[in-house]
């Protein structure tokens, strides 16, 4: 199974305009990264409240529904978020880079 997210983190780190990839638990710890600590440190705590927060805009809406996938962009980069139910991907591309 290890070698399943090793590839897996390969193929999505080999993407163009990739910067980084982080994997967080539920509660927002880091357990794979390949960013700088402080950038992983900023991005973890900031996209998992985010995610808890519009998991819980999707859930008031409709009880029955959760959160699949968020996505948001910015001039400088766009972040992609799936929050699944023991982990967060955190996916952290350059949208300009072709």
């Amino acid at each position: 199974m290890s070698s399943e997210v090793e590839e897996t983190l390969k193929r999505i780190q080999s993407h163009r305009g990739v910067k980084g990839v982080l994997i967080l638990n539920n509660d927002g710890i880091p357990i794979r990264s390949n960013l700088s600590q402080e950038d992983t440190d900023t991005y973890s705590a900031l996209i998992s409240q985010l995610s808890f927060k519009a998991n819980g805009i999707v859930r008031t809406l409709d009880e029955a529904d959760s959160l699949t996938f968020l996505r948001l962009r910015s001039t400088k980069h766009e972040i992609m978020v799936a929050p699944d139910k023991d982990y967060i991907l955190i996916v952290i591309q350059n949208p300009h880079s072709k």
